[in-house]
């Protein structure tokens, strides 16, 4: 199962959009069918009662720890906050459990950024997170800088990042 992971909780996010873009290409083009989840589903509460001495205390955050763990694939999208990627997805993976969540589990990241740097830090450092945990990153990293020039409708539409993420799909499932 390929479970895409919206990586902020941040309401309306153009992320979400752009995951369930992803998403729809994914089953249309590859017949891939996809999980979506959105750290919006969090509990609001999860970073005081479903981390560390809390650990599998919190129901809310253990149904959502599962779809991490009956996926062996997983794609992350990314909007850049502060050069890097948003605080809930590190408190997210933090409390995950440790060390197997993730180890020799396969990713690919999509990156946005109302920048010029599309996102690039943010991948670098959760690449080095992933690296540290154990799972494989494909090398074709899609960003996407300056978004909202490349994003209508809800939906990126210029023909060069279609073709990317495309191209990226494609390798992410043989991967």
């Amino acid at each position: 199962m390929i479970t895409i992971i919206v990586g902020t909780n941040r309401p309306d996010a153009i992320s979400r959009k752009l995951a369930e873009q992803y998403a729809e290409m994914l089953l249309q083009k590859f017949q891939q069918p996809t999980q979506l989840l959105d750290l919006q589903e969090l509990p609001i509460d999860f970073i005081s009662t479903a981390l560390y001495e809390h650990t599998g205390k919190n129901e809310a955050f253990n149904a959502v720890s599962s779809l991490i763990s009956h996926s062996d694939k997983f794609i992350f999208v990314l909007p850049e906050y502060n050069g890097s990627f948003p605080g809930v997805l590190k408190a997210f993976i933090d409390g995950l459990a440790y060390p197997n969540t993730f180890r020799n589990k396969k990713a690919a990241m999509v990156a946005i950024s109302n920048g010029t740097q599309g996102g690039l830090l943010a991948m670098s450092h959760l690449t080095d997170i992933f690296n540290y945990l154990g799972m494989h990153v494909l090398a074709n990293k899609v960003r996407i800088p300056q978004i909202h020039q490349h994003f209508n409708e809800g939906r990126v539409t210029t023909p060069f990042y279609l073709e990317l993420l495309e191209a990226q799909a494609g390798q992410f499932l043989s991967f």
